[in-house]
């Protein structure tokens, strides 16, 4: 497994779609925190979207991960891939 930092934006996604759709995202997100494909997770300021650390073996197993999220569809992501050092963590 790598890590992984997302910067999430939200696009296209009005308030009203948006809390028709924040709990099953919330649940979502929570069972991803659960099994530890997310590391941890800082919603923007402006609540225009998220950073996401997270835990996959690649660019394609982060997106097959996001996609069960139902704000995947509104999601413009930039993911770069970051180093593990255990060393810096101590």
């Amino acid at each position: 497994m790598k890590k992984f930092m997302l910067n999430i934006q939200l696009e296209g996604l009005d308030n009203e779609t948006r809390m028709k759709l924040l709990p099953k995202e919330q649940e979502v997100v929570k069972e991803l925190e659960q099994n530890g494909t997310i590391v941890d997770n800082l919603i923007k300021l402006d609540m225009s979207g998220i950073f996401i650390v997270m835990m996959a073996t690649d660019t394609e197993d982060v997106h097959s991960k996001l996609s069960t999220l139902p704000y995947y569809p509104y999601m413009k992501i930039e993911i770069i891939p970051v180093r593990v050092d255990n060393s810096i963590n101590q």
